[in-house]
């Protein structure tokens, strides 16, 4: 592995949080008024997981990694950079209390952030697949 690898990594990794951030802010302040915050926290996890897969369709490629486990990997590793991106923002910049980011996390308090890790694990493996 060269330095470009971990280079291109770091990239995904800010280039998912900036837009999972903006995602975000879209959802409260778009979507949020119009149907309600049950409805967009769950709607959004579909929006997100569909951002967040166009984006490793895009970027994944050009990390150029050879093996299946490799991008199983780089799935594990972007789904933890994710998790502790999330629990950040809500402790640093919302100062919510761990009481309130914990539900975040858990599909039966209706929030399905967790599916949306677990599909982060496999994307960059289903967009090796798909672009081979």
């Amino acid at each position: 592995m060269d330095l470009d690898t971990p280079i291109r990594i770091g990239a995904l990794c800010l280039l998912l949080a900036s837009a999972e951030t903006l995602h975000g802010i879209a959802r409260t302040v778009l979507v949020t008024p119009l149907i309600g915050k049950e409805r967009a926290v769950k709607l959004s996890a579909v929006t997100g997981t569909a951002l967040a897969f166009a984006i490793c369709f895009m970027q994944v490629p050009g990390i150029d990694l050879r093996s299946a486990s490799a991008h199983l990997a780089l799935g594990a590793g972007l789904a933890f950079f994710m998790a502790a991106f999330d629990i950040c923002i809500g402790r640093l910049l919302m100062h919510k209390q761990w009481k309130k980011i914990w539900p975040d996390f858990n599909p039966h308090t209706g929030n399905y952030l967790l599916f949306g890790l677990v599909c982060l694990c496999f994307m960059p493996l289903s967009v090796w697949y798909l672009r081979s």
